[in-house]
């Protein structure tokens, strides 16, 4: 099911950036994501954290500047509940930064976008929310998709098989995460969340890269240049802008434009990468995206689900 009307007031005043001009940023922003993680010559522990934390900075500064008390809607059960939120993105990031090192651009980015095909197992599991049956016909398009893109992979590198299932998990983990983002955004704004779960976030990824021994400085200045760039351009423009769009825009227009993030990143990695996609990829590629289209067509989705792809 999806939203009949725009989330917007009706009758209100006009935006004053043109909703759909908002999501094409965004969408573009969040294209670039795969790319700047490549150029950034630095471990994925490393890379995940600056990308929260830098992103934290960029928000703090912003809530600060609007004097926003991002912390007054947090009570009691709400910070054990964001720690766990917090850690399950933290794992998403992790996971999916590190499938880059193994496998293909476009095979990573298609895989993690699977993730709502995971959310409506998930509310089916419990949530008690029914698939309908277009959306089963979708999960199962979108499954035999992910073994095709796999088995192509595995057909030319045994390792790009784990990044495979790196980009899987990176998937299953940011499905948990909504999980426990719906309960919570329910009673808290955009800027306050973020800025307590990005945080959070970046604690997470700190104390794993220093129980891993994993270094977080010492970088060249090209790879600081890119580590800013994932921070402000995919993580806070690329989520800003589609968050903005939601408000005006049907959350079924918006999450279908966010498959353009597959599409777009593999183009960019043909271009700036050379790595053209196989035949495999595109046609496993092609069974997901039908699949997940099928699935977010039956299925609300709030918009936590929109602000968080990768």
């Amino acid at each position: 099911m999806i939203d009949p009307d725009p989330p917007g007031p009706a009758g209100g005043p006009s935006p004053a950036i043109p909703p759909r001009w908002a999501l094409t940023a965004g969408v573009f922003a969040i294209t670039w994501a795969a790319i700047l993680i490549r150029w950034a010559e630095a471990p994925a522990l490393a890379i995940a954290f600056w990308r929260m934390a830098l992103a934290l900075a960029i928000l703090a500064v912003a809530a600060a500047a609007l004097r926003v008390p991002f912390w007054r809607s947090w009570r009691g059960v709400d910070w054990w509940t964001g720690a766990g939120a917090a850690l399950l993105l933290a794992l998403h990031f992790a996971f999916w930064i590190a499938s880059l090192e193994y496998t293909t651009v476009a095979s990573s980015v298609v895989l993690v976008s699977t993730q709502p095909i995971f959310v409506a197992l998930l509310g089916w599991a419990l949530l008690k929310e029914r698939p309908a049956p277009a959306a089963w016909v979708g999960i199962v398009l979108a499954l035999i998709g992910s073994a095709v893109v796999a088995g192509a992979d595995l057909a030319l590198d045994r390792r790009a098989l784990t990044g495979d299932l790196l980009a899987l998990l990176g998937a299953v983990w940011i499905s948990f995460y909504y999980v426990l983002a719906r309960w919570l955004r329910a009673t808290k704004d955009l800027l306050p969340y973020v800025v307590v779960i990005y945080g959070a976030t970046a604690a997470w990824l700190l104390l794993g890269a220093l129980l891993a021994g994993v270094p977080v400085g010492g970088f060249d200045g090209a790879t600081w240049v890119a580590l800013l760039l994932l921070a402000a351009g995919p993580t806070v423009l690329g989520h800003s802008s589609m968050n903005y769009a939601l408000r005006y825009l049907r959350a079924y227009e918006v999450n279908v434009a966010i498959l353009g993030e597959p599409v777009g990143a593999a183009l960019w990695a043909a271009l700036l990468l050379s790595e053209a996609p196989g035949p495999g990829t595109w046609v496993g590629g092609g069974l997901i995206l039908a699949g997940i289209f099928l699935t977010l067509r039956r299925r609300r989705v709030t918009d936590e689900v929109a602000a968080a792809n990768l």
